[in-house]
């Protein structure tokens, strides 16, 4: 072969070796997959879940884009070493493994954070069924709809995926629960005391016996359990559910509290059709010497205002008015009940209301619940 012919054909060899045997500088597979990488770290939040690691992965990857950019043109042989690819696959390498971690961390959060918002839901349909049973919400005010409002921002939190902020909204409303639990304690506990409920008996009982010997009627009102007993010559003649106050539940302090009184009282007047705004009513003697005591007692001590007054018009009536006598603190039944009572009774008739008679009464039990489930929490 002459020697124009052989370097025609190197040549010829040479450019087809050129076509089909270099490569680019950068496989573009990996670039994809790093772009990959890069969305992936954006939906797991990296930037908040692994602030170090993703600021590291962003200050190599914006680093090797740019001299991706820069070598964008070259080739090389597929025998050739590329720095720039090993710094990219090492980098690819390291994120993937940051991905994965986030994955199993997002992964367990998610599990921790569906059960913490599933257990505070349940524990607040609860805690609010036992506190509209002893009628506790205006007791706690505002700190029930805050609570509320606590426990769905965990569940929206939750359904957006945001685990950590749900987790936030989670303690605050745990924190909320056991307060509200802890007041109705505070407030309510005289309800579980023996001591407390010990003296009630003994009031009820002495009235029962005054009707046995007097061979006369009597009323003993139980607030916890919401329940008026008619007695004549000691023996019970009638029972009803009744209504109280919008603070019932309560101890009586002042004027306008809606607070129903607990004591020893009388009917000091019986008002039919059109001499009340409620049907028919039975007028106690509130406040009593008792009342005043500790009225004034507690003016002095400092636990009501000076400005406070000692209320009265407190009744036993039906139920044409019933804001007023939320308002008022009075005892309120059915009409048709209200009828009955009416007139079964008269003026100077004793009516005795206490707080509960016995120590599994209804609101002893539902602050017992509310204990046991605030240590659940």
């Amino acid at each position: 072969m002459a020697p124009n012919q052989i370097h025609t054909t190197l040549a010829a060899i040479l450019c087809v070796l050129c076509v089909t045997g270099c490569v680019q500088a950068v496989p573009p597979d990996l670039l994809v997959a790093l772009e990959a990488i890069d969305q992936d770290l954006i939906a797991l939040r990296a930037p908040e879940a692994a602030p170090e690691e993703y600021r590291q992965f962003v200050r190599q990857w914006v680093s090797l884009k740019a001299r991706v950019q820069l070598d964008d043109d070259l080739i090389r042989w597929p025998w050739e070493a590329s720095d720039l690819e090993n710094e990219l696959r090492r980098l690819y390498i390291t994120s993937e493994r940051t991905v994965s971690q986030l994955h199993e961390r997002q992964a367990s959060q998610h599990r921790t954070a569906q059960a913490t918002v599933a257990r505070l839901e349940e524990q607040l349909h609860a805690i609010t069924s036992r506190v509209e049973s002893i009628d506790g919400r205006i007791l706690l005010g505002e700190r029930v709809v805050q609570t509320d409002l606590l426990v769905k921002q965990a569940r929206s939190f939750f359904e957006q995926k945001d685990f950590q902020r749900a987790m936030q909204a989670a303690v605050k409303a745990d924190h909320a629960l056991k307060a509200q639990a802890s007041l109705l304690s505070q407030e309510l506990g005289r309800y579980a005391d023996a001591s407390r409920i010990a003296y009630w008996q003994t009031l009820a009982k002495q009235t029962i016996d005054w009707s046995r010997i007097h061979q006369s009627t009597a009323i003993v009102v139980s607030k916890a359990d919401r329940e008026l007993t008619l007695y004549k010559s000691g023996r019970k003649v009638l029972s009803y559910r009744v209504r109280l106050g919008f603070n019932g539940m309560l101890e009586k302090q002042f004027q306008g509290d809606g607070a129903t009184p607990e004591g020893r009282y009388r009917v000091m007047d019986k008002r039919g059709q059109g001499q009340t705004q409620f049907y028919r009513a039975l007028a106690l003697d509130y406040p009593n010497a008792e009342d005043r005591r500790r009225f004034n007692y507690a003016k002095k001590s400092g636990r009501i205002s000076p400005a406070k007054g000692i209320g009265g018009q407190i009744e036993i009536h039906g139920a044409d008015n019933e804001l007023l006598a939320q308002t008022l603190g009075c005892v309120m039944l059915d009409n048709t009940n209200m009828t009955v009572l009416y007139e079964g009774v008269s003026v100077g008739t004793p009516v005795t209301i206490v707080g509960a008679l016995t120590r599994e009464n209804a609101v002893a039990l539902a602050l017992s619940e509310l204990a046991q489930r605030r240590d659940e929490i």
